[in-house]
């Protein structure tokens, strides 16, 4: 089977998640960030599946929360976005052989070992497209490209469809999983609360920050 490498996009903490500033301060902003990246990567490093685990940022203190949890740090494309983030790290794997690419995000804190693992299992031979969608189907949660590079990638807030019809326009016929800890991305006030309400309840670090900040 294809080795699969799940990369994390990570923008510097100063300044992070500006859209939660109703409801949290920016010192609290900037400890969410690195809180929600260490749940992530916890459970990337559970998982059974993974050939590795890359991040690619210029933040000092994601880059030291990766290297705790075994994942090598790349800066190839780090400044030019979270597409632009994705797109290098595609570009390394794909310059050092033929590995798949399982792309997710720092901040959906929900995401189990198990549901990693889902995922890769659902990844079908190179040509392939697998793509978890978020809670709200408008952006792209995880995304698993076999191999890196297969199709060109564009994240935002609504990229779920556009990378379905991209796949398919170049022949693919997308894999579409529905896993929740994966689809619950916090970025706005509405999935903060939905974050909160979710059942079961999971004992994660950004529950415990968030519960401490009196939400």
């Amino acid at each position: 089977m294809t080795e699969v490498w799940a990369c994390v996009p990570v923008k510097e903490f100063t300044g992070a998640k500006s859209r939660l500033s109703a409801l949290l301060s920016p010192a609290q902003r900037e400890i969410l960030a690195p809180t929600m990246l260490e749940d992530v990567l916890a459970a990337l490093a559970g998982a059974k599946r993974l050939a590795g685990i890359m991040v690619n940022t210029v933040e000092p203190r994601a880059a030291a929360l990766a290297e705790r949890y075994g994942a090598r740090v790349v800066t190839e494309g780090a400044r030019d976005g979270h597409t632009g983030a994705v797109n290098g790290m595609g570009r390394v794997l794909a310059a050092e052989g033929n590995a798949a690419l399982l792309t997710l995000p720092g901040d959906i804190p929900r995401v189990t070992a198990a549901e990693v693992d889902a995922v890769v299992a659902a990844c079908l031979d190179a040509p392939s497209f697998t793509i978890v969608p978020a809670h709200d189907e408008l952006g792209s949660n995880a995304v698993l490209c076999n191999p890196a590079g297969v199709i060109p990638l564009r994240f935002g807030d609504d990229s779920y469809f556009p990378h379905l019809t991209t796949a398919r326009r170049h022949g693919i016929e997308p894999t579409i999983l529905r896993l929740p800890g994966i689809g619950l991305d916090i970025d706005h006030p509405v999935d903060l609360q939905a974050f909160l309400r979710a059942t079961p309840r999971m004992a994660t670090r950004t529950l415990a920050l968030l519960e401490q900040a009196g939400l």
